[in-house]
């Protein structure tokens, strides 16, 4: 008698289907903004536009680099060109065209590299870690830019504030990274951590199924997240030179990122705007990785008009710019990162 087959659930036939949803939506969303910008591309040299082909991708591998390079260097871990383009393509299609935050980045990542042995702890460590040094970076460049723009006399004065809540924003994020830190050297603080989480998990639990299911998932597991996190952060301290090449990574990385802004602007004929795109970015960057698409660039476009005198004139152009800029961008993510990705998704790609 031949045996019944068991129900598999299609959990990846249904991600494959909300991602397609998802980035539907995010198509829909931004439908004016592709318009505006396929209607403003006739001002545009388009020679200059087409350089953000081969920016884009370079940008993706030196985002992945700084994860790959690291896992080569400490783990003697050994990834293909071919994978790390592969995956770095797919975890900036999840980050820029999925409106997930950088939650859903850190989940795709773990996912991705959990077939390499790669822990969720690990994961988390590198993803925070890649935050951090292009925060770190991008503060870096804005204060160059800021003292750039000050030397030129070229802040207005109604402008100022600006500046201080460009560098402030950027020193929350060094104090809450320290804060990160903090706890992740420190095994009590980290055991303490991960109970008041769990505790928080299942008082949540609790309220959702009026008492019926007391914790969201096993204390152990919860623990262990940390611990690993924990684990990396105390070998990093121990042997800070693995950090060398991701850092230098990252610094390729955030000025990729503003390049994408700078390539747009000088085929407007516009190529003196980059250190009022640097300040602007530096705001926008606090935004990315915790929110999707959307915040990041309207912050942008508003510190770069009043950088520029808050005219109908300037905020016109750094509008055209902010919205040129993610337009493109998101096509480009969209055509060279969705198959792969659904590729993944479906186990049919993760060799």
């Amino acid at each position: 008698m031949a045996k019944k087959k068991r129900f598999k659930f299609p959990w990846r036939t249904l991600i494959s289907l909300a991602t397609f949803a998802l980035v539907g939506y995010v198509v829909y969303q931004n439908w004016d903004g592709f318009v505006e910008t396929f209607e403003t591309l006739n001002q545009a040299n388009i020679f200059v536009i087409i350089l953000l082909v081969p920016e884009q991708l370079y940008m993706y591998y030196a985002c992945g680099q700084i994860f790959f390079s690291y896992l080569e260097d400490r783990y003697r871990m050994k990834f293909t060109r071919k994978e790390k383009m592969k995956i770095s393509t797919e975890l900036n299609f999840v980050n820029r065209a999925v409106p997930a935050g950088g939650i859903g980045g850190l989940a795709y990542l773990t996912y991705r590299l959990h077939p390499f042995g790669i822990t969720a702890g690990q994961a988390s460590f590198l993803y925070i870690f890649r935050y951090a040094i292009t925060t770190v970076v991008n503060y870096l460049q804005a204060l160059v830019a800021v003292l750039v723009l000050l030397a030129l006399g070229q802040v207005p004065g109604e402008a100022i504030w600006i500046i201080w809540v460009a560098l402030l924003m950027n020193f929350g994020v060094f104090v809450a990274l320290a804060l990160v830190i903090y706890v992740a050297v420190s095994k009590k603080r980290i055991d303490f951590f991960a109970k008041t989480v769990d505790n928080v998990l299942g008082w949540v639990m609790r309220i959702v199924t009026f008492g019926k299911k007391k914790h969201m998932m096993k204390y152990e597991k919860i623990h262990n997240y940390f611990i690993s996190i924990h684990d990396c952060v105390v070998i990093v301290k121990k042997d800070k030179k693995s950090l060398k090449k991701p850092a230098l990574w990252g610094v390729v990385y955030s000025f990729c990122e503003i390049s994408v802004y700078w390539i747009v602007a000088i085929s407007l004929g516009r190529p003196e705007l980059l250190p009022v795109i640097m300040v602007g970015e530096a705001i926008g960057s606090v935004f990315d990785g915790i929110v999707p698409y959307g915040p990041y660039e309207l912050g942008m476009a508003g510190v770069m008009g009043l950088l520029l005198g808050g005219s109908e004139e300037a905020v016109a152009i750094s509008l055209i710019i902010t919205v040129m800029a993610r337009a493109l961008s998101l096509i480009f993510t969209i055509a060279t990162g969705y198959w792969p990705y659904n590729q993944a998704i479906r186990g049919k790609n993760n060799e």
